[in-house]
C-alpha cells in the first residue's frame, strides 16, 4: 500500500492506494467520529463490493446503514440526491455519522454533496471504485449534482477525511470505463508532468491490460499531481482550474447530448483535442503536438472528435462554465505539451473555428 497526503492543514487527509483494501477496516476506523457509518453506493457497485465493506466494518463493531442509488450520470440530480437524505433521516443518522461513498465519480460527487448538506455537514470518506474516480474525482473535495443547463453547477467544496483506492475494484470495471479513466490520467501529463506523459506513452498497453504495478504507479502519480494542486489552491481561485483541461468543451458535449450518452472521460478526451486545436491556432502547439496527443487518446480507446452539435450550441453551453468571470469565458489551453495556462482573451470566432475543426 502507498499513502499520499493532501496537505490542507487541520483538514489534511490521506490517500491509501493498494490491493485488497476494502476489507481492511483498520484503515477506516481512525477517521470515524463514532462507530456509525452510512454507505452510499449504486446498483452496479453495490452487488460487487457493498457486502465486503459492510462486513469488515460490522466485524469491527461499526453500525452500518446503506442506500443503493440507480447507476449513471443521468441520475446525478436532485431526486436521486434526496434518496440519500431519505436514508439518513429514516436511519436517524446524526451529524457525527460518517458517510462513505462507495462507487465511481457520480456516487462520490453525490455522496460528498449530501455529506456537505446533511445537518450542515457530516464527515465523509471516499472509496472510489473506477479509475476515473481513483485518479481524479475522489481527491480534492469537489462535490456536485448536474442541472439540465450545466454539469456540476450545483455543489460544494467539501473535503473527505480519507480516500481509499482499492486497485482490485478495477478488475470488474468495463473496458469503456477504464478508457474513460485514462483520459484523466493523460490530462496530468499534458498540463504539468511531461515525464509522466512519456511514461504513459511507453506503458499504455500495460494499463489497458490492467497490470497491477502499472495501475498503482499511474494512480499514485496522478493523485500526487492533484494533491499538490489542491493543497495550493483548494477552491479553484487560480492554479486548480488547470485541472479542467478539456472540461469546458467536454461538459458541453455531456450536457448537449444528454447526461450519460458519453462517459465523462470520453467527453474530456474530445474536449482536450478542441483545446489543443485552439492552442495550435494561437501559435503555441505545433501540428505534430496535436497528432501526438490524438495518437495517445486513440491507443487508450478514446474519441478524438466531438459530436456535431454546431459551434453555436457548444458556445451556448460553454457560457455556463464555472470558469466564466465577468461574462468572459476562461479556457485551459496548452502553451506547450506539459504546460497548461488559463486564457481569457480568446476571440469567440477562434474558439468556434477550433470546435468545428475537431467535430465529425
Amino acid at each position: 500500500m502507498q499513502t499520499l497526503n493532501v496537505a490542507l492543514g487541520e483538514r489534511a487527509y490521506p490517500i491509501h492506494i493498494g490491493r485488497d483494501l476494502l476489507a481492511r477496516a483498520e484503515l477506516i476506523l481512525p477517521h470515524l467520529k463514532t462507530r456509525r457509518v452510512a454507505i452510499v453506493t449504486n446498483d452496479v457497485v453495490g452487488p460487487l463490493y457493498l457486502d465486503v465493506l459492510r462486513g469488515a466494518l460490522e466485524a469491527a463493531g461499526v453500525r452500518v446503514s446503506a442506500v443503493v442509488l440507480p447507476d449513471g450520470e443521468a441520475h446525478k440530480d436532485w431526486s436521486t440526491l434526496n434518496l440519500i437524505f431519505d436514508m439518513l433521516l429514516a436511519e436517524r443518522c446524526e451529524r457525527s455519522t460518517t458517510l462513505v461513498a462507495l462507487g465511481g465519480g457520480v456516487v462520490g460527487d453525490m455522496g460528498g454533496f449530501a455529506a456537505a448538506c446533511y445537518q450542515r455537514g457530516m464527515p465523509f470518506i471516499q472509496i472510489p471504485t473506477t479509475l476515473l474516480a481513483q485518479v481524479d474525482s475522489s481527491v480534492g473535495g469537489k462535490t456536485a449534482i448536474n442541472h439540465p443547463l450545466g454539469k456540476n453547477m450545483i455543489g460544494a467544496f467539501y473535503q473527505p477525511r480519507l480516500v481509499l483506492a482499492d486497485i482490485d475494484t478495477l478488475s470488474t470495471l468495463p473496458d469503456r470505463e477504464l478508457s474513460a479513466g485514462l483520459a484523466e490520467v493523460i490530462k496530468y501529463g499534458l498540463i504539468r508532468d511531461p515525464a509522466f506523459l512519456e511514461w504513459l506513452e511507453a506503458k499504455l498497453e500495460a494499463l489497458l491490460a490492467r497490470d497491477p504495478q502499472a495501475l498503482a504507479y499511474a494512480i499514485e502519480r496522478s493523485c500526487r499531481n492533484k494533491a499538490e494542486v489542491v493543497a495550493a489552491d483548494e477552491t479553484e481561485q487560480g492554479e486548480r482550474a488547470l485541472l479542467n483541461l478539456g472540461h469546458t468543451f467536454g461538459h458541453a458535449i455531456e450536457t448537449g447530448l444528454g447526461y450519460g450518452e458519453w462517459l465523462h472521460g470520453e467527453a474530456v478526451a474530445a474536449g482536450t483535442m478542441m483545446a489543443a486545436e485552439l492552442s495550435c491556432r494561437l501559435g503555441w502547439l505545433q501540428r505534430e503536438d496535436i497528432e501526438r496527443i490524438a495518437a495517445l487518446f486513440v491507443r487508450a480507446g478514446l474519441p478524438v472528435w466531438g459530436p456535431k452539435l454546431g459551434a453555436a450550441r457548444y458556445m451556448e453551453l460553454m457560457a455556463h462554465d464555472k470558469k466564466v468571470e465577468a461574462g468572459k469565458l476562461r479556457l485551459v489551453l496548452l502553451r506547450e505539451v506539459g504546460r497548461a495556462v488559463i486564457h481569457g482573451e480568446t476571440a469567440a470566432e477562434d474558439i468556434a473555428a477550433a470546435i468545428e475543426a475537431r467535430c465529425r
